[in-house]
């Protein structure tokens, strides 16, 4: 996977100096490149177009937890847990041991005479969408964590400010909880987010380079 991508991971300086056991991802040459893996307790954006590869490397990261025996937690705010399974399926992977927090609504939701109380990104509030899905980690309790996908909250928020707040108040709640987290992004925002970026304790980069052409991947400090 990583073979046929462009990495390029910002880590402050003092995530690159933490003396922690680094966080394996589950990809031998990424975690190479991340001299072991990635700084604990951290918050990580991971960003990149639709199909280079984001789902692709959050599944091996829980699935590396998994294999170590810690707990967890991919939220999904974009696809739901039958295409999350069949896109590890495509892999020859099972999502067996990750618990699976879906907030896409199901078809019967979508229906005209649905209830009222039928739940979609689009039509509630960015708040309440941030209630469950914390209320979900407090009770899991993971120790990995994985949000697809910040375009999802960002049309929910309607407001870069606002967005920016969400994000902040996002990381600060991890703040002590053993997590370290992964948030996808789409990049299918009219604007290069840099505020996101500042807010992040790393970014990972992907980009889909044609087949055929050499790529090597590597690691830039911020």
């Amino acid at each position: 996977m990583i073979g046929a991508e462009k990495v390029v991971h910002n880590m402050t300086s003092s995530a690159s100096a933490d003396p922690r056991p680094r966080v394996t991802t589950g990809i031998a040459g990424f975690d190479n490149i991340l001299d072991g893996g990635l700084t604990p307790r951290r918050l990580y954006l991971v960003e990149g177009n639709p199909g280079s590869g984001k789902t692709t490397l959050a599944i091996q990261f829980l699935l590396d937890g998994v294999r170590q025996g810690e707990r967890c937690l991919y939220v999904t705010l974009s696809e739901t847990a039958e295409e999350l399974r069949a896109a590890a399926a495509s892999h020859g992977w099972s999502l067996d041991g990750i618990d699976l927090f879906e907030l896409v609504p199901s078809e019967d939701n979508l229906l005209v005479d649905a209830h009222s109380t039928m739940f979609h990104p689009s039509e509630v509030e960015l708040n309440e969408t941030t209630k469950l899905i914390l209320a979900e980690v407090k009770r899991i309790a993971p120790t990995r964590v994985v949000f697809d996908s910040l375009s999802e909250m960002r049309l929910l928020a309607q407001d870069p400010l606002r967005y920016r707040r969400q994000i902040l108040a996002l990381k600060q709640f991890f703040v002590g909880r053993n997590a370290t987290v992964l948030l996808l992004d789409d990049r299918t925002s009219n604007v290069n987010d840099l505020q996101l970026h500042s807010l992040a304790d790393g970014v990972v980069s992907l980009e889909q380079i044609a087949k055929g052409k050499p790529t090597t991947p590597f690691l830039c400090f911020g």
